[in-house]
């Protein structure tokens, strides 16, 4: 059995954890322990808090018990907010205090878009444009070439966490350019792992979305690679039967 641990702020999409888990169809187990989301509100303050060691510290705990093998803080903006080496930082005291390896979206989206060969990306953000243009940045740090950047101008995930099917197509379609070779939906409290096949069908390119590239992240970290076309192209790498 691998356990991949998950710090998740709040309430707003992790029933795509139990979903994923479904989807990875093998000895895979998902633990999500719930962070103190603080205000909930996409402004740089606010995420800043939701994102301290203290808070992060505080959920720790629960995996080490659980017997995780790695942990992903699955938050982008309470990462990316902190920048490339505030990001860094964020990291090694997460992976000191759990005794683990440990990674955040943020980076799980930098090296997805590196596991699939790509450099030119456009983003999708349900942030509000400022806050869009520091995942941008961030993606700039780690050598990714950002097309365009769209936020929707949303301020809290609760209301985030409302949106279904229709939403997610539509800033998709909105955010998606041609010189585009992956598009980014960087939020977590949006809900997309049912729907990651066919929005890369639709656009005819990989599709990487917060959740998902949270969980490739904490295998990568486990050291264990998994195929399973149901999350998307990110997860056909490795050959379809697994040892």
């Amino acid at each position: 059995m691998t356990a991949l641990g998950f710090l998740y702020p709040g309430h707003s999409a992790e029933d795509d954890y139990p979903r994923i888990e479904q989807l990875l169809g093998s000895d895979i187990r998902l633990d999500v322990v719930h962070t103190d989301i603080g205000t909930d509100a996409h402004r740089v303050d606010a995420l800043l808090e939701m994102g301290s060691a203290d808070r992060l510290a505080a959920g720790v705990e629960e995996l080490r018990m659980s017997g995780a093998d790695s942990v992903v803080w699955a938050c982008t903006s309470g990462s990316f907010v902190h920048g490339w080496e505030g990001a860094h930082e964020q990291v090694r005291s997460l992976a000191l205090a759990a005794g683990m390896p440990a990674s955040s979206t943020s980076f799980a989206f930098v090296h997805a878009v590196r596991e699939l060969h790509a450099r030119r990306v456009a983003v999708g953000a349900t942030y509000p444009e400022d806050v869009a243009g520091l995942f941008a940045d961030f993606l700039r740090a780690g050598g990714v070439e950002v097309t365009s950047v769209r936020g929707s101008g949303i301020i809290t995930a609760a209301e985030v966490g409302t949106w279904g099917e229709a939403e997610v197509f539509a800033l998709a379609r909105e955010a998606d350019r041609p010189d585009a070779q992956v598009l980014l939906l960087p939020d977590t409290a949006l809900h997309t792992a049912a729907h990651i096949p066919a929005l890369e069908k639709e656009l005819g390119k990989p599709v990487l979305t917060a959740n998902q590239v949270t969980v490739w992240e904490a295998l990568r970290l486990a050291d264990r690679r998994v195929n399973a076309p149901g999350l998307g192209a990110l997860f056909t790498r490795e050959p379809l039967v697994q040892a």
